[in-house]
């Protein structure tokens, strides 16, 4: 595939010129740092009375799996992909994904604050022990149990599934293909690491729907 060249040169940004019209959709990733602050807040710091803990009976029909922490970590790949895709061939794709993502994940903190959850699913002891298992031991320590409806890693993947259904240089099927089924292992991934509920999957859903209709298809 031939790759068009980048639609803006960003050799020429300069703190000078970050509020033109031409590089000031860059200050929208100033909401990376200030979510990561937020989600640090509630995970760390804010210790609500009560979660109510996120179950339904076919958690219990889900099997653990390891290898679904390789579509489980390829999330971060996907995610920062599309950022710096869209952001050399697709500023207004960067932007629509950037709204969606905003919106979503600021709702997101707040229905953590106000209706804080968790999950008890976590296997006590692995059947297998293997490196992907090491890494889920470790990743379990570092990765608290509360804080997961809706999930993150789901909203995050449709956020780039559809922004790649709008991207104007992906608009062949087989690329909007290509997105829709990297998106669902990583969604699926989340029930096989016992890392959410199904529950929490199935909330991610209407806010993430909600948010395509307002950044992605309504006409302003």
């Amino acid at each position: 595939m031939k790759i068009a060249p980048p639609v803006i040169d960003y050799r020429k940004l300069r703190l000078s010129n970050l509020n033109s019209a031409t590089f000031r959709h860059l200050k929208l990733l100033l909401y990376w740092p200030v979510y990561g602050l937020l989600f640090l807040f509630v995970e760390r710091f804010y210790h609500a009375d009560s979660y109510f803990s996120m179950h339904c009976p076919l958690d219990d029909w889900i099997p653990f799996n390891e290898w679904f922490l390789i579509p489980y970590l390829f999330w971060f790949v996907y995610l920062a992909g599309m950022h710096l895709y869209t952001l050399l061939y697709d500023v207004e794709a960067f932007r629509k994904m950037m709204h969606f993502i905003i919106g979503t994940y600021s709702l997101t903190i707040l229905i953590y604050l106000l209706f804080p959850t968790c999950q008890e699913l976590r296997p006590e002891e692995f059947a297998r022990d293997n490196i992907l298992t090491r890494c889920i031991a470790g990743f379990y320590q570092f990765d608290t149990n509360t804080n997961v409806c809706p999930s993150i890693h789901v909203i995050g993947s449709l956020a780039v599934m559809f922004t790649a259904w709008h991207c104007k240089g992906l608009q062949k099927p087989g690329w909007k293909l290509a997105f829709g089924i990297s998106a669902a292992p990583i969604c699926v991934s989340t029930v096989f690491l016992k890392q959410h509920s199904v529950m929490d999957v199935l909330a991610a859903l209407p806010i993430s729907i909600a948010a395509y209709y307002f950044c992605f298809l309504r006409k302003k």
